[in-house]
């Protein structure tokens, strides 16, 4: 625990203690300047504390903690409304930190501490913020500081909404008569406070008994029912147990527990316990409910406390993910946090958002989910969304682009006969996109003959029974997109020309259409080919298609050819890439034969990027580098298009709209410490490729700052001691070890000092030239690579420094040292000195004897050490430090002591009435201990039982008196030091005798007391009720001498020996039993007591009645 630096209270007031901790020392001593005590904020304006920290004398950076009241932490409450800087200048090494407050609001007031600790010290200061309305509002009255605008009747608990939203505006309502409230509260009881805010509308309890406090000054009672109060108060994680105790005067006394002025009953939840004095309230799994006042009252006496329930904080179990998505699209950012109903503010950039009724926002929590989301998302929406919780914080990046429309299948030419059908197709990415279809410019529309369709993302055009007017350019166009596809339909005409002798077989070859070049065609994968050859001969030709040496011969199927009057249609349904090659179509007939070759060249979108990965990392950002496909799709790749996503999520976000052509990619704008996973997709003219291989899940991080506080411990002939502090900013790659490098004044050239990273903070530089000037520098390194190095400002030069030898005893060996026989001696001196000194140990001006005495000695310190101590390691040490010609020595006096021996010559020297002087000599052996005293002990002769007389005698003389007459008396002494007692006693040489004296008893006349009296009741008979049929029996009891007799009676009448009842008479206790009593029974009973001298009666009153059956009663 960090050790406090007392402080000097301040002039002028009693410096109240900071809450939680004790009064009796306020923490003082680091702080070179304090925020001001008081300080009065107008709502609506911005307020700076600042604090500064002298950190030239700390080991280690200053931690510094604003707090406002006991417990609750402002750290946690960064953000918008409370913001925390810290700055530090190197030259006079100071510490700066601010806490701003923007927008002051009436939930800012209360007391406020800042704590600063470094290692073993700390230091903390109080100060209190004052708000006050603003100059418009000063009518608004003064209780609407502790109320809640969104109280209900029953909402009573104090929470701290004030902090998490801005107060809402009031509304004016009508002046009524006003009633100064303060003036009732500081007339009431605290039991009373309660219904007083209830009454006027106050919910915040806590802050209004607060301010109470302010106002009047209670003075401590003094109390006589309490030997020790309640804590002022008590702190408790929500969920956990908290007991609070007191001490009673009276261990029987029976208290009562409230809470907020309302008396607690005993529950499951609260448990009150009474242990002798001691009473103790426990309640179980605490809540914020029970975050209230407590009272333990005894009497008119109470002892009062409070009890503060802390919430843990909130902590973000998922992360948001970042989103890319096109205008219009919904867009839901999730996170998951550790508790539910916890509460999330969000922010888009620096503006916090609100769920207002115009509001595109909206706000969702389901447990522990919590969804922003925005309905349609516009280009107004681009940047960081963040989410905060008093425990942690994550952000999520949207971009939105415009729409853009992807063809995914484009019209393709066509080329039809008279009567056949025609149909153009097209597939676009959105299936809402509407369009046109235009012929050489103008609209299309439908009819009988001409059809349009739209079906999910395709568009279909259908032309039945094509006529020669039906030949163009159609084109079609997408609503709302600078976007057109076209195609031409070609009109075959076929003519027939009869001429009366035999024709060689020819075949006419349309060049147009899907053909690119001279009897080449080109088709996309998935596409269906339908190839219509014109055939001329006569007579009719026979046809025969082929790929190399394969006949394709199937009318029906996949791939198959069709036959016509002069013409040949080959189709290929769905083409593939194993459909790619060289045609042959030959025709023959008696005349002749023809021949011709195609080539069906089949494109496809790319096969995926390859060997995606991550080669370089930074803070926000990696390089991303990837191959280029195996197999471009038969056309060159465009580009490619890259998406990212954090590791466990499944939503990819979109990195570029635009072809990116190269192979290597920034990608930028990322969260550090977050694992990433990212993928390519390969574009080329027909489309987009299926996505690749995840990469390897990556990680952005950045090198650390440099190490802070870089100075030289020690300097030799030959070596150099550096030390450092860790950066101030070390980042989610952590630290992994430091590198040191020196170089000669003048050179450029850095020379590494260690071989493997050094982990510490510290390190020694060896193997340096004597008396050159070396320049200094460490880094850090962490899996990002190295940090900026921390240089020493000037240049060291490498020479022993002569240091005087100086032995620095520690203060308990400044004195007499002393142990017993038997412990364990292990003594550290420390020492300086330049170059190392030499120590020798001498006892008594001898050198010691290593056999008895060890002695290890390093650089800095002498360490002495005797195992098992004897009376002979009892003597003067003396430690000798020389450095050459000077030296240094000190001196220690050991001494071994043991347990003395026995007295000497104990004897009884004098014996007189009942008692008996003793007197001995010192022992022979002290145990080399100052004798600090004798016990002296006696026994019979008889019993031979040792009975101790004196402890502690200081003198070798006593008196032991009160010796029993007739006996005789033997005695023992025992010495004693600070070991203990002896281990043997000295028994007396002679005995003591007491003797025996005559005796005369004087007996005093005896005189017979009167014991006569009367009869006289001392306990009266009692009215009895019971039950017929269970026997029964009436007491009472009498004194009287001489003896009276006794007499029973029943309504008057003297009972008899009636079997029924039983008389008895013990010792004036008279008892009459009635033996299972009837209805009949039941009377007036009197005893009276005679004796000679008078007589005296009592009576009572026997009801009998009759049992009923509870059950039959109910029914």
């Amino acid at each position: 625990m960090p050790e406090p630096v007392p402080a000097a209270k301040p002039e002028g007031e009693d410096a109240l203690p900071a809450d939680g901790e004790s009064g009796s020392t306020e923490l003082t001593g680091l702080f070179v300047e304090k925020p001001p005590d008081n300080v009065v904020a107008v709502t609506g304006t911005d307020i700076i504390f600042i604090a500064k920290v002298d950190s030239s004398k700390l080991t280690r950076k200053p931690t510094m903690k604003w707090l406002k009241g006991k417990w609750l932490d402002l750290g946690s409450k960064a953000g918008k409304h409370m913001q925390f800087k810290e700055t530090y200048d190197r030259n006079t090494k100071v510490y700066t930190y601010e806490m701003k407050i923007i927008k002051v609001v009436p939930g800012d007031a209360g007391g406020y501490r800042c704590e600063v600790t470094s290692k073993d010290k700390c230091d903390s200061c109080t100060f209190e913020i004052s708000v006050e309305a603003a100059q418009q509002e000063q009518q608004v009255d003064i209780l609407s500081a502790f109320k809640r605008a969104d109280a209900g009747e029953d909402e009573g608990d104090l929470d701290f909404s004030a902090l998490l939203k801005a107060a809402k505006k009031k509304k004016p309502q009508k002046q009524e008569e006003q009633i100064d409230v303060w003036e009732l509260l500081k007339s009431a009881h605290p039991s009373e406070y309660e219904s007083i805010a209830f009454k006027y509308g106050i919910t915040d309890l806590r802050g209004m008994l607060k301010r109470l406090k302010k106002m009047k000054t209670v003075e401590p009672k003094h109390t006589e029912a309490f030997l020790k109060k309640l804590e002022s108060c008590y702190s408790v994680d929500k969920g956990k147990k908290i007991v609070l105790m007191c001490e009673v005067v009276d261990p029987t006394v029976q208290v009562k527990w409230l809470k907020n002025g309302q008396e607690i009953k005993p529950s499951a939840k609260y448990i009150m316990e009474s242990d002798g004095n001691i009473r103790r309230l426990t309640i179980n799994k605490t809540n914020l409910a029970d975050d209230a006042a407590y009272e333990c009252v005894v009497g008119e006496d109470k002892s009062f406390t409070e009890v503060f329930v802390k919430e843990p904080p909130v902590t973000i179990t998922k992360l948001m993910d970042d989103y890319h998505v096109v205008v219009g699209e919904r867009v839901e950012f999730e996170i998951e946090v550790s508790e539910e109903g916890a509460h999330v503010m969000w922010f888009f950039e620096d503006v916090e958002l609100h769920k207002d009724k115009d509001s595109k926002f909206r706000f969702k929590k389901d447990g522990k989910k919590h969804t922003l989301i925005i309905q349609e998302a516009t280009l107004d929406d681009i940047g960081m969304y963040h989410a905060w919780t008093n425990g942690g914080h994550t952000k999520g990046e949207l971009e939105v682009e415009e729409k853009e429309l992807e063809v995914l299948q484009d019209i393709a030419d066509l080329t039809v006969k008279a009567t056949d059908q025609a149909m153009f197709k097209c597939e676009v990415s959105d299936d809402k996109v509407t369009g046109k279809w235009f012929k050489d410019g103008v609209e299309v529309l439908p009819s009988e003959r001409i059809k349009m369709t739209h079906i999910g993302r395709f568009h279909r055009l259908i032309i039945d029974e094509v006529k020669p007017e039906d030949a163009g350019d159609y084109t079609f166009v997408p609503d709302g997109y600078a976007l057109s596809l076209s195609a031409k339909l070609n009109f075959l005409e076929i003519k027939i020309d009869y001429v009366p002798r035999q024709d060689p077989p020819k075949i006419h070859l349309d060049t147009t259409g899907n053909m690119v070049s001279q009897n080449t065609i080109i088709v996309v994968a998935g596409n269906k080919l339908r190839l219509d050859v014109e055939i001329s001969g006569e007579p009719a030709p026979t046809v025969v298609w082929s790929k190399g040496d394969k006949a394709i011969t199937e009318s029906e199927g996949r791939v198959r050819v069709e036959s016509r009057k002069d013409l040949s249609c080959f189709v290929i349904e769905g083409a593939e890439r194993e459909d790619e090659g060289n045609y042959t179509i030959c025709v023959n007939n008696p005349a002749g034969e023809d021949k011709a070759v195609l080539f069906v060249k089949i494109v496809d979108v790319p096969d995926p990027p390859e060997s995606v990965k991550c080669t370089s990392v930074g803070e926000d950002c990696a390089t991303i580098t990837w191959e280029p496909p195996k197999f471009d799709g038969g056309v060159p790749v465009k580009g490619y298009l890259m998406e990212r996503k954090k590791k466990g999520s499944s939503r990819w976000t979109k990195l570029n709209f635009d072809v990116y052509e190269s192979t290597t990619y920034e990608a930028k704008r990322m969260i550090e410490g977050v694992l990433y996973e990212m993928r390519v997709f390969a574009v080329n003219s027909i489309g987009m490729s299926q996505p690749s291989l995840n990469s390897k899940p990556f990680m952005p991080i950045a090198p650390t700052s440099e190490p802070t506080r870089l100075v030289v411990h020690d300097v030799t002939d030959s070596t150099c001691t550096l030390k450092w502090l860790a950066p101030e900013k070390i980042g989610a790659g952590g630290l992994d070890g430091y590198i040191i490098e020196y170089c000669k004044e003048g050179d450029t050239e850095w020379v590494v000092a260690n071989k493997d990273l050094c982990e510490r903070q510290g390190y020694v530089v060896r193997g340096l030239p004597v008396g050159e000037k070396i320049n200094f520098r460490v880094v850090a390194v962490n899996i990002a690579g190295h940090s900026a190095p921390a240089t020493l400002a000037q240049p060291v030069t490498i020479r022993e420094i002569v240091e005087y030898p100086k032995i620095r005893l520690p203060r308990e060996l400044r004195t007499k040292y002393v142990r017993k026989v038997g412990e364990k001696i292990n003594l550290t001196i420390p020492f300086q000195g330049k170059p190392r000194p030499v120590a020798n140990w001498y006892k008594d001006g001898q050198p010691i004897d290593p056999k008895m005495v060890n002695v290890r000695t390093t650089n800095v310190d002498s360490i002495f050490f005797i195992r098992s101590a004897e009376r002979e390691h009892s003597g003067k040490y003396e430690l000798v430090l020389q450095i050459e010609n000077m030296e240094d020595r000190a001196a220690i006096e050991i001494r071994i002591v043991d347990k003395p021996g026995p007295p000497v010559n104990v004897k009884v020297t004098d014996v007189w009435g009942f008692n008996a002087a003793l007197e001995w000599e010192v022992p022979k052996d002290d145990g080399n201990s100052e004798i600090t005293g004798y016990t002296i002990q006696k026994a019979d002769l008889k019993t031979k039982e040792w009975f101790t007389v004196y402890e502690h005698n200081r003198r070798t003389n006593c008196t032991c008196s009160d010796l029993i007459m007739g006996n005789e008396y033997m005695f023992r002494v025992y010495s004693a030091n600070y070991c203990g007692l002896s281990e043997d006693p000295s028994f007396s040489k002679n005995t003591a005798v007491i003797a025996k004296t005559g005796l005369e008893i004087k007996r005093s006349p005896f005189k017979e007391k009167d014991m006569a009296c009367m009869p006289k009741f001392t306990r009266p008979l009692v009215n009895r009720s019971v039950v017929a049929g269970y026997s029964t029996a009436i007491s009472c009891a009498v004194r009287g001498f001489p003896k009276p007799k006794i007499v029973w009676m029943k309504n008057k009448m003297i009972i008899g020996e009636d079997p029924k009842f039983l008389m008895q008479n013990n010792q004036g206790v008279l008892t009459l039993n009635i033996r299972k009593p009837s209805t009949f029974d039941g009377g007036k009973y009197s005893c009276m007591a005679v004796n000679d001298l008078g007589k005296d009666e009592v009576e009572c009153k026997l009801d009998v009645r009759i049992a009923t059956d509870p059950d039959k009663e109910k029914k």
